[in-house]
């Protein structure tokens, strides 16, 4: 099954695989973009930096990836990606847990007054 991508605010994301345990993403963050600083109550999420720099903020630190880098998300953990670089920053989301939809995304801050 082919899925489309679906535009962001500050980039785009495309599902690659969708499952009853598992949904995974390519995410392409663009050049000062950032996605809103949320948690999630009914999944966990892996994200694999696989182009460019991508800045994380988990739980108010900041880490830093570059291609082959990854960082758990833990359940209910505060978490945002963005793209402080001149260059497209793209990464591959694993998730886990009992749900997936995109209603389970608790927006704390948001750029784009999504909250």
């Amino acid at each position: 099954m082919k899925y489309e991508a679906e535009s962001r605010p500050w980039g785009m994301y495309e599902v690659i695989l969708d499952s009853e345990t598992t949904k995974v993403k390519r995410i392409t963050v663009a050049p000062g973009g950032r996605l809103s600083y949320q948690y999630h109550e009914k999944r966990s999420e892996v994200w694999a930096c696989v182009k460019g720099k991508l800045s994380v903020i988990l739980d108010d630190i900041l880490h830093e990836l570059f291609p082959g880098d990854s960082i758990v998300i833990p359940q209910g953990s505060k978490h945002r990606a963005f793209n402080d670089t001149m260059e497209l920053s793209q990464f591959i989301e694993v998730q886990t847990g009992t749900y997936f939809g995109e209603d389970d995304i608790i927006r704390l801050e948001d750029d784009y007054e999504r909250v």
